[in-house]
């Protein structure tokens, strides 16, 4: 589909939405599965964290007292008649009897299968994949994000599970949520009878394991686990909602105690119950950041952007009240805002994405991906006030304490989420700068957090074009730019935000789903695949939009074609 020149075009009004206007998408029919693993192995298997020679297998045992030698084996068929590697690895009340196993001595590029056995009880079994080396011709990833049990069932996972040849599944962050029952999510949770266990906010490392369980027994999330191998980096929720290095939004010290021991609590069953490396030694356990080679063709890398170094983010209720006059504001945007002491990655690993894209760049791979949490585009909010009523913000301070404070923030011609990289724009251009260094302003930025689709284009203060940004919706998380949000205005919004910012060109809030990039040495297809309900188990898939990216002869790179998009959303693209 030839593109359609940008900006400008909608004169008028908004008033009919996007989605009205796009063509109708092919689905395809489905039924999630919904029994899972019984018995010994009730959690299923999983493998992840994958090298050229190693890689991570998972799963636990059911039995909660004692402890127990259980079996692993690693073969080429689903047969296991040729065995790769095997052994034994206990499991023990003190890592809640889950079993993590680093494979080693194995081969690039190899299709393998897995299982584990304790007694006469055998696992599902499970399929994975080793980093392939030399030259390649593509590699394929489902990119999924924000995952809360109770808002409804991980049909998006049923949907990854039954795709063949993925290279690995990248999971963005909020795999698990800390709420309790009664909180975000709750309503819906309690109409699903999908409620949180246990049924309050986890805060303990007992409540932490618990949680992970629940997830981890899902049936739809055990057939991905058993599907593809993970490639996954932590968001906030998997500690506490807007969680930085010294805190946490959803973190009262009088009531929930020390921070220091939450995080850790957090931390200790995050790396229990997820198929993951350990960090390296001499890094804390706050050091989930680490790359991924595929042969000649592309370095991915996962960055963390939470607990490590991250600055406490601005506060909405207050921020605002200060910002009075012209001068506040231009002095909040341009001196407080870009205090280069507020840190996002610190010193530590942006030494290593350094080095990262530089031996990526130096080797001559085509492709930079980086997996990160939050929008790292350039994003200005539209003035809202004009939109809502009185009725519409009360009916999003349910929900969100800050929302009255927000409203009068977008009329300010400030960036839109100061949890993202923009409340830490110096932290960004450094990272910029590295890549600048490296001779490589083509990174292609896989981001999460928000619920929200996105397309964007990413730019330094100079403004040199950085590459490009693609965000995904979530599993089952609610989205800002949904349709019914702002009393019905969501597609509105998703329009006026479109329509203010170049660096944006496309973004909807409508239908979950996961990201099905494809990235070959001249281009890369990203296809954005939707379920139409999260609600019942039933559910259909089809392709939302697709854009394909492309390498520019001065090294950089574009969005060069689309597919799928809504009139007014080619216009704005």
């Amino acid at each position: 589909m030839t593109l359609i020149t940008r900006r400008n075009a909608l004169a008028a009004g908004l008033a009919t939405s996007a989605a009205a206007c796009a063509g109708s998408p092919k689905y395809t029919h489905y039924q999630s599965v919904t029994q899972g693993s019984e018995g010994v192995f009730a959690h299923g298997v999983a493998s992840g964290d994958p090298a050229a020679d190693s890689l991570v297998i998972w799963t636990r045992v059911s039995i909660e007292r004692g402890a127990a030698q259980v079996l692993w084996e690693v073969a080429a068929d689903e047969a296991f008649t040729t065995i790769r590697a095997q052994g034994e690895a206990l499991a023990a009340q003190a890592s809640d009897w889950t079993v993590k196993v680093v494979v080693e001595g194995l081969n690039p590029g190899e299709k393998l299968f897995y299982r584990f056995r304790l007694g006469d009880a055998v696992s599902p079994i499970g399929r994975t994949r080793t980093l392939p080396a030399g030259e390649i011709s593509s590699a394929r990833f489902a990119v999924v994000s924000c995952s809360n049990y109770q808002f409804g069932f991980f049909n998006v996972y049923d949907l990854i599970a039954r795709q063949e040849d993925l290279d690995a599944v990248i999971h963005l962050g909020d795999y698990i949520y800390e709420y309790g029952a009664t909180g975000y999510g709750g309503k819906a949770a309690k109409a699903l009878d999908r409620v949180h266990e246990p049924d309050k906010e986890i805060i303990t490392l007992d409540d932490y394991r618990k949680r992970h369980a629940q997830y981890k027994a899902d049936p739809a999330s055990q057939a991905m686990h058993a599907a593809h191998p993970l490639i996954p980096t932590w968001d906030d929720h998997e500690t506490s909602n807007n969680s930085w290095q010294g805190g946490a939004q959803n973190h009262q010290r009088k009531k929930e105690g020390s921070w220091d021991a939450r995080r850790r609590a957090a931390l200790q069953a995050y790396y229990e119950w997820m198929p993951v490396r350990d960090p390296a030694p001499g890094l804390g356990r706050e050091a989930l950041f680490r790359s991924y080679s595929y042969g000649g063709l592309l370095t991915l890398a996962a960055l963390e952007t939470r607990l490590m170094a991250r600055s406490k983010q601005f506060d909405y209720d207050k921020l605002t009240p200060t910002l009075k006059t012209p001068e506040d504001i231009a002095h909040f945007r341009d001196q407080v805002l870009w205090d280069a002491s507020r840190e996002m990655l610190g010193a530590t690993q942006l030494d290593y994405m350094d080095r990262t894209i530089s031996e990526s760049a130096a080797q001559n791979q085509p492709w930079r991906l980086i997996a990160n949490q939050i929008i790292m585009a350039h994003i200005i909010a539209p003035d809202l006030s004009i939109y809502v009523e009185e009725e519409d913000i009360a009916e999003l301070e349910k929900d969100w304490k800050q929302a009255r404070a927000f409203i009068e923030f977008s009329k300010l011609g400030l960036p839109i989420n100061l949890d993202s990289w923009d409340g830490y724009p110096a932290a960004r251009e450094r990272l910029y700068d590295a890549a600048k260094a490296a001779n490589a302003q083509d990174l292609l930025v896989l981001t999460g957090d928000t619920h929200t689709w996105w397309a964007n284009d990413l730019f330094a203060k100079d403004g040199a074009h950085m590459g490009v940004e693609l965000g995904v919706n979530s599993v089952t998380s609610p989205s800002p730019y949904h349709s019914d949000f702002l009393g019905g205005r969501g597609d509105d919004y998703a329009l006026l935000t479109n329509r203010k910012n170049e660096a944006v060109r496309y973004l909807s809030g409508n239908d979950h789903g996961y990201i099905d990039l494809t990235v070959t040495p001249q281009k890369a297809k990203a296809r954005f695949m939707a379920v139409d309900t999260i609600t019942e188990t039933d559910y259909n898939a089809f392709e939302k939009v697709a854009f394909e990216i492309s390498k520019k002869s001065d090294g950089g790179i574009k969005f060069t074609d689309t597919d799928g998009l809504g009139f007014k959303q080619r216009v704005l693209f």
